[in-house]
């Protein structure tokens, strides 16, 4: 049961991931005529996310599966859960100030997703 909630958490940040670069050229599209070097920053930018995310959704479920409930993934857990309350107290200062759904949904999947790797580092 200890290591649901990770592999939750980690599915929850993997997804979260996947919806970041999917729609990457209408957000783009979305700024409307930009140069071509501010293009090719906001892709950057925008797919740095997504593989930020799965960077640590791969982390956790690599340190689940190798060495689950040792310290070592109970250190682990609490550095991605700080880094994602990180991100997620930057997105509520940022864009979930905007009127983009996602932006909004963003800080509460993020911070969920803590929250369940904190349990986990704990239990």
């Amino acid at each position: 049961m200890e290591e649901v909630l990770p592999y939750v958490a980690a599915g929850l940040v993997g997804l979260w991931g996947i919806s970041h670069a999917i729609p990457t050229r209408s957000v783009v599209a979305g700024f409307g005529e930009i140069s071509v070097d501010n293009r090719r920053v906001l892709v950057q930018e925008w797919l740095a996310e997504a593989v930020t995310m799965w960077s640590l959704a791969t982390l956790i479920v690599v340190v689940t599966a190798v060495g689950g409930g040792t310290s070592t993934a109970d250190w682990s857990y609490r550095v991605v859960a700080g880094t994602l309350l990180v991100l997620a107290v930057l997105t509520a200062l940022t864009g979930a100030r905007t009127e983009v759904v996602w932006f909004k949904i963003c800080p509460v999947l993020l911070t969920v997703s803590a929250v369940l790797l904190l349990v986990a580092s704990l239990t």
